[in-house]
């Protein structure tokens, strides 16, 4: 049954994110079977147009201003008060504010939604302290009042039925996907310092200070490749000359092509994040058959767990398996072949229909 579907997020490519791309690659697989409208704001779009559409998914950027990492669009609820009365409202959650937005909005319109738990975030900067209460007493109403909950790994829909009260029947796994143009051929070790590589945003939840202080400890040569953007970029460039890491390169964020490329240049992929919730530039690991080492959290260890290397979230452990890796070709072999194995399993083209059926789930009575 072909549908609208609105895809609500705060931000979306070119703002780099794992969150973004995943709305990204999902828009686009929905787009082949329904009418795809992504409703999102102009925050971190580099000049990108307002208004975009391809054929197969719309692009509605709202104007808006960030206050305490929390995007605000004043515009944003006319999109949804303008959408079909039977679409589809995909709300794409890992900040605050947007889930009252859109919940306040279907229970005026008297329409159903769905809320796409990505992360349960923590506290971070000077506002941070009011988090835990924003969580409890407005979050927590809002993900009950959603008609469905997606959520990346049972781990997490644990979570929010226990944290949240969000009863089971309404709660759905779906994992994220990685794209087709990430699967590579396992590849023989290299005879040369290890190209380590880390991909992501440069804030507090992926704690690249954390790798920064293992990088120091390390016995064997290593080369680090930092790719990705964030509020702690000067600090991480600053704390880096201060251990005098002179094997460390800050590339700032990429896209398409030069993303990939910077997988294939790689020998090994690392995580030093602090929780995840499926983090999709894992799974571009994976596909890349790259070994795999990332801290032992919620997040990557469900995903990683018999597939890569997983170790304690502190410098000294971190240090201790990037070495492991370094050392032997035989471990960095078998590792490549453990992520190209696992990898075809969470093809975009399989989540999306996997999303399509909690669609049907969700509107089943509706009709559409």
């Amino acid at each position: 049954m072909r549908r609208t579907v609105l895809q609500i997020t705060p931000y979306y490519p070119p703002h780099l994110g794992g969150l973004e791309r995943v709305v990204e690659h999902l828009a686009d697989q929905l787009g082949q079977r329904h009418d795809v409208r992504v409703v999102t704001t102009a925050l971190g779009a580099d000049g990108a147009p307002r208004r975009f559409g391809d054929g197969q998914v719309t692009v509605r950027r709202h104007r808006a201003v960030e206050f305490a990492h929390t995007a605000l669009a004043p515009g944003l609820p006319v999109s949804l008060w303008r959408a079909p009365r039977g679409a589809v409202l995909h709300l794409h959650c890992a900040h605050a504010l947007m889930p009252e937005l859109v919940a306040l909005t279907a229970r005026l319109r008297r329409q159903r939604f769905l809320l796409h738990f990505h992360l349960d975030v923590d506290a971070s900067g000077r506002f941070g302290r009011l988090l835990p209460a924003y969580k409890k007493h407005v979050f927590g109403r809002a993900l009950r009042t959603a008609d469905g909950v997606i959520v990346l790994t049972e781990a997490q829909g644990t979570f929010v039925k226990q944290t949240y009260g969000v009863p089971a029947e309404r709660v759905f796994v779906v994992p994220n996907g990685v794209a087709p143009g990430y699967f590579m051929p396992v590849r023989e070790a290299a005879q040369r310092p290890l190209r380590l590589l880390y991909v992501g945003r440069l804030s507090a939840q992926k704690n690249v200070a954390r790798l920064l202080e293992a990088m120091s400890l390390l016995r064997e040569p290593v080369r680090l490749r930092i790719v990705g953007d964030g509020e702690l970029r000067e600090k991480l460039q600053a704390r880096a000359a201060e251990l005098g890491l002179k094997d460390v390169e800050f590339s700032g964020g990429l896209l398409g092509a030069d993303l990939v490329r910077a997988y294939r240049d790689a020998d090994a992929f690392v995580l030093p994040s602090e929780k995840e919730g499926m983090p999709l530039v894992v799974l571009e690991a994976m596909a890349a058959a790259l070994p795999v080492i990332a801290t032992d959290v919620p997040g990557t260890t469900e995903l990683l767990d018999g597939v890569g290397l997983l170790a304690d979230p502190d410098p000294a452990a971190l240090a201790a398996a990037i070495d492991s890796v370094a050392a032997d070709p035989g471990l960095r072999l078998r590792l490549a072949r453990r992520s190209a194995a696992a990898a075809p399993g969470y093809s975009w083209e399989a989540v999306a229909a996997r999303v399509e059926r909690v669609y049907d789930d969700v509107y089943a009575e509706v009709g559409g």
